[in-house]
């Protein structure tokens, strides 16, 4: 197969990744005084950025999909969708979200029980504002992110005829030139955002997977052990890939809706299932309610760390995420009109998002005030990886959900799995000019690659007394993205680390 192949975007990122990884390793000191100091730069100098731009995203994508453009194809007018609609939705919620849920379902939710911005922490009132922040966080703003990026490189790729790729998206402002320099550094810039991201994200779910096995079986949580779980997870992704262009990402992303979709009617079975349905509606109640009062708080009058610790936070790494999000997006909704794109992608994941959230964060928050005595807050803020496991051992059938190849890991070990394997897809399109014909080396770098920048970044950094899953990698996602990570294993959420 002849490989079509960018070599200036391919190089270029390559270097630059192991420039700043070799760098951050070399001087670890230097590089994390450099980073906190970017990072607080770029808090304070646009945080008013970060909450304007993702309110007007909203907007947008709103005024795209129910106004007239609504009626286009993403793609020629007699085009049809490449997959089936559910095919299409697993593959949208194994991108979008995939790990972040099974790694925060029960820690994000108690942490703001825990420690939340206005209410009294640990009271019902505490309970009801954590589940209106977790829906905020994940609610349709963080989708409209995505969506506006997938709706720009699918309406020039498949209408206008351009390569997919990020520089397409701007065709309109750089015109030619997003075939020259300028469409090379912005395709590099988006390359190394997505590689660190990516690092961060492995990084959390292997945590949680060595830290269940540990938790459960006693088997050793070490770097080793780590090292040996991303060796298997990016083989599989590798594998997924050589497997097959379509083929691959369909079937694991129908598969991990599977498991977390019997996991998930696990919990509402054994849990308070009546307790749980009343409470979706409330908690869908206060997210309408607060809708655009949430959508502009900056707390100007009353400035508060926990801005940036949170909400700051997601909305960046929501836009830092936005290029491979939005790309295979893209990818996988050709032929799909503007309208139906917008209702998928901004509602439906979205709607599956709160029921997730409510399931697990309003079981675990019934159990903290119930059963577990604290028990639930005091192991989220004990280490955040065994969170869901320690969570789970308060319900009934606890060895079911996370015992040997139970849901909960095979969920981890799945979502993960998918992730590693959309991200290929992702970084051979950025490489290749759009090109998804490419020889099997190409192809199987982005494995070699994200795994090496893993396991290189196993060594942890310490942030509020606490340690990053992901070390340097982290370090430099956040940095770039403008925001520093919220305080993890070991410490409290609602203070900014200093």
């Amino acid at each position: 197969m002849k490989t079509r192949m960018n070599p200036r975007v391919f190089f270029g990122a390559s270097a630059v990744v192991a420039a700043l990884l070799f760098g951050t390793l070399l001087a670890p000191g230097t590089a994390d005084a450099a980073f906190r100091a970017a990072q607080s730069w770029a808090i304070e100098t646009f945080g008013l950025f970060y909450i304007a731009s993702v309110a007007v995203f909203l907007v947008v994508v709103l005024a795209l999909g129910f106004g007239p453009a609504g009626k286009l194809k993403l793609g020629p007018d007699d085009a049809e969708p490449d997959f089936p609609y559910l095919s299409w939705l697993a593959m949208l919620f194994a991108a979008g979200m995939g790990i972040g849920l099974m790694y925060f379902a029960v820690a994000e939710p108690i942490q703001h029980y825990i420690s939340p911005p206005e209410a009294e922490s640990g009271t019902i009132s505490a309970a009801r504002e954590a589940m209106a922040i977790t829906f905020h966080h994940y609610g349709v703003h963080a989708w409209a992110i995505y969506a506006l990026v997938g709706l720009s490189l699918g309406y020039f790729t498949y209408r206008k005829e351009l390569p997919l790729t990020l520089r397409s998206g701007l065709s309109p402002i750089l015109g030619k030139r997003i075939n020259g320099v300028a469409g090379d550094a912005i395709d590099i810039f988006a390359v190394c955002g997505t590689v660190f991201g990516v690092a961060t994200s492995l990084g959390f779910g292997v945590s949680q997977m060595t830290a269940g096995l540990n938790y459960n079986y006693g088997l050793p949580d070490t770097t080793i052990a780590k090292i040996i779980v991303i060796a298997l997870v990016m083989g599989a992704a590798t594998l997924s890939v050589l497997s097959g262009a379509d083929r691959g990402i369909r079937r694991l992303s129908e598969l991990n809706l599977t498991v977390a979709v019997l996991l998930m009617l696990f919990v509402m079975a054994v849990g308070p299932t009546l307790f749980l349905l009343r409470a979706l509606v409330q908690n869908f109640g206060l997210y309408l309610d607060h809708f655009v009062m949430r959508t502009f708080t900056l707390y100007a009058y009353e400035p508060r760390a926990w801005m940036a610790d949170w909400t700051l936070f997601y909305w960046a790494w929501w836009i830092a995420w936005s290029p491979f999000v939005g790309m295979f997006i893209a990818r996988i909704s050709r032929g799909r009109t503007i309208r139906e794109f917008v209702i998928g992608v901004l509602f439906v994941p979205t709607a599956f998002t709160f029921l997730w959230m409510t399931v697990f964060g309003n079981t675990a928050i019934a159990l903290d005030l119930g059963a577990a005595s604290g028990g639930i807050a005091d192991a989220v803020q004990a280490n955040l990886s065994t969170a869901l496991f320690k969570f789970l051992s308060y319900l009934p059938g606890a060895g079911f959900t996370h015992g040997a190849g139970g849901p909960a890991r095979r969920g981890v070990l799945h979502h993960l799995g998918g992730f590693g394997r959309a991200r290929h897809r992702h970084a051979r399109l950025r490489w290749c000019g759009g090109d998804a014909q490419v020889a099997a080396h190409v192809l199987v770098h982005p494995a070699r690659r994200d795994g090496g920048v893993a396991v290189a970044c196993r060594r942890p950094r310490r942030v509020a007394g606490g340690d990053v899953a992901g070390g340097p990698a982290v370090l430099f996602h956040h940095a770039a993205s403008g925001i520093w990570p919220r305080p993890a294993d070991g410490c409290r959420s609602g203070g900014r680390p200093h």
